[in-house]
């Protein structure tokens, strides 16, 4: 199983970002700087700057940037659709290279998504 720690401005925007959009679900909640979501394999771990160990460790980090993680979708083109009628930000056009396509979503405090339809 493979954890990927984001910092976000708002645990609670994101969570309604990653499960209404992405297909996350909440495995922990516990406090309101931090939730735990999952995915497949995947847990998702939220934390706001100034939250817990996690939200201070190296310094007081902010979100947003180019790290990101990615997620295999069956039909890129749909699910590009309905997150831009839902009002999600996309980073740039969906682009096609030899292995498949990708598009780049941005969750509601500007950390990337990438998802990736394989050829």
């Amino acid at each position: 199983m493979a954890k990927v720690r984001y910092i976000v401005s708002d645990v609670d925007e994101a969570i309604a970002f990653y499960r209404e959009n992405l297909g996350f679900e909440v495995a922990m909640h516990p406090a309101p700087g931090f939730a735990a979501l999952s995915r497949g394999d995947l847990t998702l771990l939220l934390n706001q700057p100034g939250a817990g160990g996690a939200g201070e460790a190296g310094g007081v980090p902010e979100p947003g940037g180019w790290a990101r993680f990615q997620l295999e979708v069956d039909d890129l083109e749909s699910l590009v659709e309905q997150l831009r009628s839902a009002g999600v930000e996309l980073k740039g056009e969906v682009v096609t290279g030899q292995g498949g396509k990708q598009a780049l979503a941005l969750d509601p405090s500007g950390n990337l998504v990438e998802l990736f339809q394989p050829a």
